[in-house]
């Protein structure tokens, strides 16, 4: 497949795309600057999201658009609308969206509160689980034909936990998955695992899921 990964130099779109051009696909890669590494097998084009001409650029030819932006910098407080921009025009090619969530967004229990809400998750980040949450909502609202999913990494996915590429994971849904000490832990490769996977079988059509150990 011709899958374009935007926002494909941050720590699970650089993963995603690795995983996906390992397995064969054509990965092209969009991001505000070059990258100070690369991946063998994947172009790179760069062009700033709040312009409307790189995102129909970006779209072109695709047959999967990943989102993995974060609502950092000078997105921050602007990703959702720009995601659904992006929604639009990948309906309009006739690709499916592939979007990366947060965890925050998770609930901690059937029924609530969500992850973000809870008296231990850091301040600093509740703006950005906001806004994932505010994407979710608008692609579970979207009722055009578009084809999307969104997966949600384990809680303590990040680069300062990158981890190791095991191949296996749990799925779960909204509810935050943890393991039998109360953990919540992905590596970023099995993580991206997850994704291609579910890019190359679907089985989360216009839904949101979660991983985890």
């Amino acid at each position: 497949m011709k899958i374009t990964v935007v926002g494909g130099t941050g720590y699970a779109g650089a993963n995603i795309a690795a995983e996906a051009a390992g397995r064969g696909h054509a990965v092209t890669v969009w991001s505000r600057s070059a990258p100070t590494e690369t991946i063998p097998g994947v172009e790179y084009r760069q062009g700033s999201v709040l312009d409307a001409a790189v995102l129909e650029e970006a779209v072109q030819g695709a047959d999967v658009v990943v989102e993995a932006l974060s609502p950092r910098g000078e997105l921050e407080g602007r990703l959702a609308p720009v995601v659904s921009r992006l929604a639009g025009l990948t309906q309009t090619a006739g690709a499916k969206l592939a979007v990366v969530g947060g965890a925050g967004s998770l609930l901690v229990a059937e029924g609530g509160p969500a992850v973000a809400d809870t008296d231990g998750f850091p301040d600093s980040f509740r703006p950005e689980a906001k806004e994932m949450a505010q994407i979710l909502t608008d692609l579970r609202a979207w009722e055009g034909p578009l084809e999307w999913f969104f997966l949600s990494p384990a809680g303590g996915f990040g680069p300062w936990a990158a981890g190791e590429r095991t191949g296996r994971y749990r799925i779960g849904g909204d509810v935050l998955l943890t393991d039998a000490e109360g953990n919540s832990n992905i590596s970023g490769a099995d993580f991206a695992i997850a994704f291609v996977d579910e890019i190359e079988h679907p089985a989360h059509t216009r839904q949101r899921f979660s991983v985890a150990y």
